[in-house]
């Protein structure tokens, strides 16, 4: 491992920069990878860009840039991803600060951003040693992510190719799921979760599994299966089903042939039923069957009095273990006389007092 501390002024390096904002950022005459496979997307809102250049604009310091040096005399920008191309950006002319353009600066203030002194260490370290080094630290003020971070460590061929589907700006997955996934392409939240339906939710084991294949085909595939899947039989989308994890159901009924209009009739008559507190759970109800999905809504401290007063303390169910003990209402459960699932409602008439055996044995049934 070798460390060296350099200062270099941006005007040395400001040249040649390209940037085709998916693959690849150059700048330093093509000799400096700003985006390296390991790295991040450019995550930086316009707030964060613009404090960049006023630090660089009023000659406050920023602090030290880290590159790797390879063995073909190239180099890897391993921190500063974010503030570095926030300096590009500003001096191509991509964005303005309180609407002045980098060419509309009078010469001696544009010679003054360019004279601005970097300082750079450029590390010669091995690949282990660069991407151990990587995973430790935050970048550009933005927490990597879990998934950035696996990034780093499983970077080859089959990442690359994952990348391309799930990791863009208006990539495929976004454009055929976004209704039904929370977060950020950009942020890896969709490869991420891509990755964690196909692998049961062992994200790092298939990741190593996959690392050095030529494609991701296999991901992109299964993952157009599960959306391809949710929109024949649920078409009717409702905001709800955001929330839904989808692939367990896909995987288990898969093969099922479910009537979509009896379908969609349950969930319009859940979604309207007060005692349904979590409408999301309609969707996972009503294929499993499970009510714990749907978290219906509990009786009352008053409908759990009346009912115990009404059993005067006594267990409603005949095969009690100990049938006519008095029981504290501490020591009794509220039940539905009737099943919830047949439709009756959570009110006082359906409402049973059991002690808390014969209920945890009912529900566990």
């Amino acid at each position: 491992m070798k460390i060296q501390l350099k200062e270099i002024a941006i005007r040395e390096i400001a040249n040649w920069y390209l940037n085709n904002n998916e693959e690849w950022v150059v700048w330093y005459k093509g000799k400096l990878n700003i985006r390296p496979k390991y790295q991040r997307e450019f995550v930086y809102k316009d707030k964060q860009r613009d404090a960049v250049i006023e630090t660089v604009r009023k000659n406050f310091p920023l602090n030290v840039m880290y590159w790797v040096k390879n063995s073909d005399d190239t180099f890897e920008v391993l921190d500063w991803q974010q503030r570095t191309i926030s300096i590009c950006e500003y001096i191509d002319g991509k964005f303005s600060i309180d609407y002045q353009y980098f060419h509309n600066l009078e010469d001696s203030e544009q010679d003054q951003i360019l004279d601005y002194r970097l300082m750079v260490y450029f590390c010669e370290w091995t690949d282990k040693e660069k991407l151990d080094w990587f995973k430790t630290i935050n970048i550009a003020w933005e927490k990597l992510t879990d998934q950035e971070l696996r990034n780093a460590i499983y970077t080859w061929t089959w990442l690359t190719d994952a990348k391309r589907y799930f990791s863009k700006t208006s990539c495929p997955a976004y454009n055929i799921a976004s209704d039904y996934m929370n977060g950020s392409p950009i942020r890896q939240d969709y490869l991420e979760t891509a990755i964690s339906w196909i692998s049961d939710n062992h994200i790092e084991d298939y990741m190593a599994t996959h690392q050095h294949e030529a494609n991701a085909n296999e991901l992109w595939l299964y993952f157009q299966n599960v959306i391809n899947w949710i929109n024949v039989i649920f078409p009717n989308y409702r905001r709800e089903m955001r929330w839904v994890s989808f692939w367990p159901l896909y995987n288990q009924f898969k093969d099922t042939n479910f009537d979509s209009n009896k379908l969609e009739s349950q969930i319009k008559k859940l979604m309207q039923d007060e005692d349904v507190t979590k409408k999301s759970g309609i969707y996972e109800y009503i294929l499993t069957r499970k009510e714990k999905y749907l978290n219906i809504r509990a009786f009352t401290p008053n409908q759990k009095r009346e009912a115990y007063e009404r059993q005067e303390g006594i267990c409603a169910n005949k095969n009690c273990p100990e049938k006519a003990k008095h029981f504290e209402l501490s020591e009794m459960e509220a039940d539905h006389i009737t099943p919830w699932h047949e439709w009756w409602k959570t009110i006082t008439e359906n409402c049973q007092m059991l002690c808390k055996n014969c209920n945890r044995v009912k529900s566990g049934k």
